[in-house]
């Protein structure tokens, strides 16, 4: 009996579980789709208002409105950013409100990996941080730091190591 009752409250909490997959991969879908038709107004309402967004570059870590002065531009152009995911692996949180995810995304850079957290705020997901990533083949890691040592050694000199 105790091994039904068990059963029973596992299949009870797997369509919640799958409920608050489909909103998050909802919201995330929907954020890339906003950024290729350039709709400035649903991309960023998609970011919590204390959002953060890191992007490729070492120097691109903004707060929300830093992001949206940066992506301005690109939105007012009518071409933002076009990122298809092919795959995506979502974490929830056991009080529901909060997840984390890893998502492969397809674009004009080849394959890149996003990764980030989501919240829930009046009950409604929003991305609170956001990293965008290249993907670099293990095998082409040296010729990518040489051509990353130009740019990023002086950002390396006026740096102080956190230990």
């Amino acid at each position: 009996m105790k091994k039904f009752l068990i059963s029973i409250l596992f299949l009870a909490i797997i369509p919640v579980y799958s409920q608050v997959n489909a909103e998050i991969d909802t919201l995330l879908n929907n954020w890339h789709k906003a950024a290729a038709a350039a709709n400035f107004k649903d991309y960023f309402s998609a970011l919590s208002e204390d959002g953060i967004f890191i992007g490729t570059d070492a120097t691109e870590n903004w707060n929300k409105k830093q992001f949206e002065a940066f992506a301005k531009p690109y939105f007012d152009k009518g071409k933002a950013w076009n990122f298809t995911p092919i795959e995506r692996h979502i974490y929830i949180s056991a009080d529901k409100k909060m997840a984390w995810f890893d998502e492969l995304l397809d674009t004009h850079m080849k394959i890149c990996r996003g990764s980030g957290v989501v919240v829930k705020i009046n009950n409604t997901w929003k991305i609170k941080h956001y990293v965008l990533s290249m993907t670099i083949p293990n095998d082409n890691s040296d010729e990518v730091v040489k051509i990353k040592s130009t740019l990023e050694d002086p950002i390396l000199k006026t740096k102080q190591r956190l230990y």
